[in-house]
């Protein structure tokens, strides 16, 4: 059984294709990354994954299960999503009582925009913690959310995302945002979750070949709502086919584990 299986899916809202006969499957431990340009449908594929959306045509399973035949809700209990384009905290209720990183956490556990204090024993609160520190922000347990710089945030939201132990981690651009010291600091923890679960699935969304965890396993290039390649990471992050995505000659570097592209120069 895999994690994903998609089969001609295709989603079209207001006459709009935003995804065209769309094919692809993960498997349980697979570490996958979406790549493209803006518009091709990267978002639209995860909100797939994520089970909050229904395709117009063709098949999606998540976990086991088709899309449309189950309680949408219940299935996300299992997908831990990480959005830079959806709120899924009241993150300024938060910031107004002075929530901490910790309590921010602990609201993974009930899947809801504030803490329900009756529902968290001391094993969710010992969870929360030990979740802070294989983020690499043990530290920020005890401080208000609401000074936390932007990269904090953004491992404090990946630990949330893990409180209810899914079996798979949707990345959608977590790193939009963030400066340079920031940026490594997230892709080194997202790269220790690979190492220490290894049956945790993750796929990620980006723009950029520079965010792509050395961890990554699998790679899929998107383009005007098609997949143009799927696979392997090493088969798939050629410079052919990363040209041929962004529509623009690219040179592309490989240096310990990490991509790095830039234009072909005349």
């Amino acid at each position: 059984m895999h994690v994903l299986e998609l089969e001609g899916v295709g989603v079209r809202v207001v006459g709009k294709t935003l995804l065209d006969e769309i094919d692809w499957q993960v498997a349980y431990g697979d570490h996958w990354v979406i790549l493209g340009p803006n518009g091709a449908g990267k978002t639209t594929l995860l909100s797939l994954a994520a089970a909050v959306r229904h395709p117009t045509t063709g098949s999606v399973n998540v976990l086991g299960h088709r899309l449309g035949r189950v309680d949408l809700r219940e299935l996300r209990r299992h997908i831990g999503l990480v959005a830079a384009s959806q709120r899924l905290i009241d993150e300024e209720l938060l910031e107004e009582e002075g929530a901490t990183a910790h309590t921010v956490v602990l609201t993974g556990h009930t899947g809801t925009s504030a803490p329900i204090w009756e529902k968290y024993g001391d094993a969710e609160r010992d969870r929360a913690l030990r979740l802070l520190a294989d983020l690499g922000c043990k530290d920020l347990a005890e401080r208000p959310f609401r000074v936390c710089s932007q990269g904090e945030r953004a491992r404090v939201r990946v630990a949330r995302a893990l409180m209810a132990d899914p079996a798979v981690l949707l990345l959608d651009e977590p790193f939009a945002g963030l400066d340079l010291p920031a940026r490594e600091d997230l892709i080194t923890a997202v790269e220790a979750l690979a190492e220490t679960r290894p049956v945790l699935t993750t796929v990620t969304v980006t723009h950029h070949l520079e965010e792509v965890p050395a961890t990554t396993t699998h790679a899929l290039l998107m383009r005007d709502a098609r997949v143009l390649a799927a696979g392997p990471v090493d088969d798939v992050l050629t410079p052919a086919n990363l040209s041929d995505c962004f529509g623009l000659p690219l040179h592309v570097d490989r240096l310990d584990g990490r991509w790095y592209a830039r234009s072909v120069r005349p």
